[in-house]
Parts: C-alpha cells; structure tokens; sequence
C-alpha cells in the first residue's frame, strides 16, 4: 500500500459512537469514494513522477469539451465533475479505469491528514478575524472600539508590512488538518469516521489521504 495515497470525498457531518471500553468517540463522516482512477504517470515516462488522478461525482457527458471527453473515454470510464492527483511511491500498483473505495485504502488506527475549504465568513475586522482586543470604552473614546490600530511605520520603512493583520476576507481557504486517527470504516457505506473535526461546510468536498509522516497504526 502507497502510505500517501488518499481518496476524495464529501462532508457528511459530525456524529460520535461509544467504544467498547464505553468511551464515547466524537468524529466527522466522511462520504469517500467511489474514484475511479483515470490516469497513471510514472517516473519512467513523459510526465517524470509517480502519481494517479482520480476522479469523483458523476458529471453529464454534453457539460464537458471535447478535450475532456476524450480525456474520459480513454480511460474508458464515465465522466467526473471533479478530477484530484495524487503522487504515490509506486504507480504501478494501479490501473486505469480501476476504482478506488473506503475499504480499499482505509484502515482502523491509520493516520490521515484531510484537505477542504472552510466555511466563508465574509468580510471580517480584526476583532473577529485575529482576535484583537481593541480599543478602550472610556470616556473620551469615539468610534475607536473596534480598530486595528496604527499600520504605518514611519519614515524606515515608509510602508505597510507585508502580513500585516488587517480586516478582510474571512475563511474559504484550502485549509489541511494533518494527523487525524481514522475511528471507524463502513466499507458498505463508503463510510470513514474521522476522529475530530475537518474544514469545511457540510456536504463539501474533502480529500483525505494517509499522511507522510511518521509510522502507520
């Protein structure tokens, strides 16, 4: 087994179960698979490196152009609306046109690092973005309360700091969260419980892959 391979998928929510011990386990289903594997790229080849891309959710065949059709149909499988690579240690242990589920990849115990976009949250200020503490409520104060503050740094620079904390657009990145313990696999299902929570809104699409760091459970 490649120990970064990873299958895509979509949030389904949290939930929690109780183990044997009677330890209740509060944890995020994760709808994985199935993601059939369109295309393989190897070291040896022109592409340089070993990797799949797989695919996932159906998409109708007259939304796509005639490149992507084509991209489909040599693969021999049906269209997908999204298309994700991953770079594995060895690609020959795949196939075209195979398709990769829960049970196939995931394991009780494992360790996987989940990639997703957050929650948008608008347009934030410092205060709800980075957790500023503003300004006094004293008399004499007005309309001060929630600012950032001074930006400027005087004559050396003479500019804004590049990173400086300011109020902008909140949340909707690519966000990873690395080292989460897989709790449960309902093959059947297509089911991964994931310990913990992941980035994301319900029902949002999710990558989840084992992570490269340190060993396997």
């Amino acid at each position: 087994m490649n120990t970064n391979i990873g299958l895509l998928g979509r949030k389904v929510g949290m939930t929690q179960f109780w183990e044997d011990s009677g330890k209740v386990v509060p944890c995020t289903i994760v709808e994985v698979g199935p993601c059939p594997v369109i295309q393989v790229k190897t070291a040896d080849g022109a592409d340089g490196y070993n990797a799949i891309q797989i695919g996932f959710y159906g998409q109708k065949k007259q939304r796509l152009s005639k490149a992507q059709q084509g991209h489909f149909e040599r693969a021999g499988t049906e269209p997908t609306k999204v298309l994700r690579e991953f770079r594995v240690k060895n690609s020959g242990d795949y196939t075209v046109g195979q398709t990769l589920t829960a049970g196939d990849v995931f394991k009780v115990g494992q360790k996987v690092d989940v990639v997703g976009t957050s929650k948008g949250k608008g347009f934030a200020g410092v205060m709800k973005k980075y957790h500023f503490r503003g300004f006094l409520r004293s008399h004499g104060v007005h309309e001060f309360y929630r600012h950032g503050g001074s930006i400027g740094t005087r004559l050396t620079p003479g500019h804004v700091a590049k990173g400086k904390k300011m109020p902008g657009q909140m949340g909707n990145k690519r966000v990873t969260v690395q080292g989460l313990t897989v709790a449960k696999v309902d093959a059947e299902k297509g089911h991964v419980y994931i310990r913990g929570g992941i980035p994301g809104r319900n029902g949002g699409l999710v990558a989840v892959r084992l992570t490269s760091k340190g060993d396997q459970g």
